[in-house]
């Protein structure tokens, strides 16, 4: 079915010019309280056949981003005041034609006018993978706050798995929003990322050897509050991700991966940690352990592997959030890194 609205008015235009630059547009339609915005049109190279697995057989990070293409991060200015608490991500050709969503390895949103919960880095405001559900929605009764004038960034890592180049790839993404005078006034949440294996400004990716095999990263959180629900990302032959008191051992909540007979990854869940209740307790300076598990049935080593958990995280006190430090090289090395994306 071909989209509807500026969408589908920019789709039908004819295939342009190899050399074209995407454009980014941003509408704000009040009615339905949706910031939507429209990029394109990429030229997106078919990827080798065995990217969908993620195996770079020599473990080189150069040749993935090589073989993976990836937009510039284009960048907008939040237009209204309010709670974001749902998202919606569509791909159709230029011709208008729905195109399939694990054409898309990732798309992540950035905040850069936000500090990370965990590292000294801008917030990834939202993410989706290619085994994700790509259409979201929390209660409104929990919110991310956003304010007029937070500059917003977003980029997306092609897996062009059809054997063929697509000359013109739009992306659509819809960030629903919370007006600011909603009564009774939604809970103020955060999103957190807790990966097991970042290196800001470098790669985050590991290598598998063949067999059961975990990766584990241990954190203090810089404030207390509720962890209120949590997701995931993996890929071919990862089995879970989970988050654990490093102090006492405990399992706090695990995302299982829904996985096919032969390992492949076919989605995660999204888990609501505070429906009866205030969600998972993290307190500040107490050490906890996020832990991917993957079971590696092959007879090689898997490269260029991911296992990380996201969430929303509810502090007790929003005003005590870390601030950013221009300063700090972890800063300055995600800055440069999110700068210089794409080709």
């Amino acid at each position: 079915m071909p989209f509807a609205g500026p969408l589908a008015v920019l789709a039908a235009l004819a295939a342009p010019p190899r050399d074209s630059v995407p454009q980014m547009r941003v509408r704000v339609d009040s009615s339905r309280h949706e910031v939507v915005v429209l990029a394109g049109p990429f030229r997106v190279p078919p990827s080798p056949p065995d990217m969908d697995h993620m195996m770079m057989m020599d473990g080189s990070d150069h040749d993935m981003d090589m073989n993976m293409p990836l937009t510039p991060v284009q960048t907008f200015d939040w237009p209204v005041t309010g709670w974001m608490h749902g998202f919606k991500v569509e791909l159709v050709d230029g011709e208008g034609r729905v195109l399939p969503q694990r054409l898309m390895h990732h798309l992540i949103a950035v905040n850069f006018s936000r500090r990370q919960f965990i590292y000294p880095a801008v917030e990834r405001l939202m993410g989706v993978g290619e085994e994700s559900d790509h259409d979201v929605n929390i209660p409104k009764s929990i919110g991310v706050p956003l304010t007029p004038g937070q500059e917003i960034g977003v980029y997306v890592m092609w897996n062009n798995q059809t054997g063929a180049e697509l000359p013109a790839v739009y992306y659509q993404l819809t960030l629903r929003w919370l007006p600011r005078n909603l009564l009774p006034r939604p809970i103020d949440a955060l999103p957190i990322y807790m990966d097991t294996d970042l290196r800001i400004g470098g790669s985050n990716t590991f290598a598998v050897p063949p067999g059961r095999f975990n990766k584990a990263f241990e954190f203090t959180p810089p404030v207390s509050g509720h962890l209120l629900g949590v997701s995931g990302h993996l890929h071919d032959h990862g089995v879970l991700v989970r988050l654990e008191d490093a102090e006492t051992g405990k399992v706090l909540v695990t995302v299982p991966a829904r996985r096919d007979s032969a390992g492949k990854v076919l989605g995660m869940p999204r888990r609501l940690l505070a429906v009866r209740g205030e969600g998972i307790r993290l307190k500040a300076g107490h050490r906890y352990r996020v832990v991917g598990v993957y079971d590696n049935t092959t007879a090689d080593t898997l490269f260029g592997v991911m296992a990380h958990m996201v969430g929303l995280f509810a502090p007790d006190d929003l005003k005590r959030w870390p601030a950013i430090n221009p300063a700090d090289s972890s800063y300055q090395k995600d800055i440069a890194d999110l700068r210089g994306k794409g080709p």
